[in-house]
């Protein structure tokens, strides 16, 4: 039999040493003495011997000096590059495998489908762990490695606002805090107040204003820090200011009816007869307009929205067009645009709106008529016509 231990002084059989148990075999056959231990670990490493008895009075010998095994159980051996959270995990043995062995990789003692090479590569978290075993004996694991990547403090925060668009007073409006920081970083939120002390206003990457109100506007940051230091407010330099004033202040400006619309014409020169024109109407409001275009002495609208295309411009689409801007608080009309094939009839209308009106008329014959209409209603209506 074999044995490693020596007890009241007898070797101690492996088949009934409690460490081998289910584990060790001999040879049936005669004159083998082959020892088989399967399931072997780093706490099998000893000094082996043989011992055999015979049926004479002094005859026990034991084989000297024995066999010694060492093992070394796998290691994880961790590399890092530049990268702060890339590293490079290689499963390490001091044996020499057998070509082609397979692995299996343990994240946090939980197994990682589809990792069998002896190296990992990848982009890692900070403080997960990490452990590697062959694929044959994936119930003797490496003693797991707690990554310690590269770590640095946070980098500049960057804050997003949801919802992006048109913000509704006693809507939820919600700031998001993010930085790149290992480990995490952790945030804190402020208001500029003129207090030195600068009072935390919430804690969290989320600031959230459940009923947005104007009350509310103000100037935001947030510090973001992690453990390489607390972060007080002489070292906000690197903390992400972010002012909501301008945003909170369109939202809750008043009401007010469409100011005068402005209107612009594309293309600004010559409209050649069959080519595309396109009219923009806009106008200061709150809340926003709608717009609708008119053709002059024309009822019914010609098209509605705030871009007004005419395709294929022929001498029937000729003639003045105004638009209309409308919302809850009134509406507003702007003045008339002359719209002409080149080479036809050209008039230019301005008009503005006063009260008294008074008429000068000078005719100049010349082959070229030349009319003056001021009409102090301030409609200032100026009339120049040539043929």
């Amino acid at each position: 039999f074999w044995f490693t231990k020596v007890q009241d002084g007898e070797p101690v059989d492996l088949q009934t040493d409690s460490q081998y148990t289910g584990r060790v075999t001999y040879s049936s056959k005669s004159k083998d003495c082959t020892l088989t231990i399967t399931n072997v670990g780093n706490s099998d490493s000893a000094v082996y011997k043989f011992r055999f008895i015979t049926n004479h009075q002094d005859g026990s010998y034991t084989g000297d000096p024995g066999v010694t095994l060492s093992l070394t159980d796998l290691h994880v051996k961790v590399g890092t590059s530049r990268y702060s959270s890339w590293a490079d995990l290689t499963c390490v043995s001091s044996c020499t495998l057998p070509p082609h062995s397979s692995y299996i990789w343990f994240k946090n003692g939980e197994k990682i489908p589809r990792k069998t090479s002896s190296t990992y590569s990848d982009y890692f978290e900070y403080a997960d762990s990490y452990s590697c075993a062959l694929q044959e004996h994936q119930d003797f694991p490496s003693p797991p490695v707690a990554l310690i990547l590269n770590k640095h403090a946070p980098k500049l925060p960057s804050v997003s606002v949801s919802p992006s668009a048109e913000i509704v007073e006693n809507s939820t409006v919600t700031l998001t805090c993010s930085s790149d920081a290992n480990p995490a970083a952790n945030y804190t939120w402020y208001k500029k107040n003129g207090n030195p002390d600068f009072q935390p206003l919430s804690k969290g990457p989320e600031l959230v204003f459940s009923s947005v109100q104007s009350s509310d506007s103000g100037e935001f940051y947030c510090a973001a820090e992690n453990d390489l230091g607390r972060r007080t407010s002489e070292h906000f330099i690197s903390d992400l200011y972010f002012t909501l004033t301008e945003k909170l202040k369109q939202m809750f400006s008043p009401p007010d009816a469409p100011k005068l619309p402005s209107v612009s014409v594309s293309p600004s020169a010559e409209i050649v007869e069959g080519s595309s024109v396109t009219l923009t109407c806009s106008s200061d409001a709150n809340p926003a307009a709608n717009y609708t275009w008119f053709k002059e002495d024309e009822d019914s609208p010609t098209a509605s929205g705030q871009i007004f295309t005419i395709s294929n411009f022929s001498a029937d689409h000729s003639g003045r067009y105004y638009c209309e801007a409308q919302n809850t608080r009134g509406r507003h009309n702007s003045t008339l645009h002359l719209l002409v094939v080149a080479g036809k009839l050209l008039t230019f209308t301005c008009t503005h709106t006063h009260r008294h009106t008074h008429t000068h008329t000078h005719t100049h014959t010349h082959t070229h008529t030349h009319t003056h209409t001021h009409t102090h209603t301030h409609t200032h209506t100026h009339t120049h016509s040539q043929l």
